[in-house]
């Protein structure tokens, strides 16, 4: 599910992809419905191909969201990270991903992990395992 919703640098929120070719796409914001293009020059980029640091592997977004969803019980995270301070943030985060590494993952990186979260459940997406992912955990 991840493929088709995008961070687009210097733009706030997520986005759908509804369509493209090779120099521009159209997408729609999860947050207002509006749809606009993206040309080839804006840096666009897939959540699945997201990663997030920890003392051990890199782990992809799909299981940080997976862990935020556990912990906030399914529910949009009420913690408020514009007024949250850098020590609650890790707190906080520390419960869902106890392993992030504390050096290289910003308070910031936490606020947009928490703030994406949020909009994606907002939205009814809930489902964050790649397709192929789920069909080898039915085997």
């Amino acid at each position: 599910m991840l493929s088709k919703i995008l961070a687009i640098s210097g733009k706030s929120g997520l986005f759908k992809m509804i369509s493209g070719n090779k120099n521009m796409i159209i997408v729609e914001s999860l947050t207002d419905g509006k749809r606009f293009p993206a040309f080839s020059n804006d840096r666009v980029i897939s959540l699945k191909d997201i990663t997030m640091f920890t003392e051990d592997d890199d782990i992809p977004l799909y299981k940080v969201f997976e862990a935020v969803k556990k912990v906030s019980e399914g529910k949009p995270v009420t913690l408020d990270v514009k007024k949250a301070s850098g020590k609650e943030l890790q707190e906080w985060f520390a419960k869902a991903v106890p392993s992030f590494d504390k050096e290289r993952v910003h308070n910031s990186d936490i606020a947009k992990v928490i703030t994406w979260y949020n909009i994606l459940t907002n939205s009814g997406i809930t489902e964050y395992a790649p397709a192929e992912e789920k069909d080898a955990d039915k085997k």
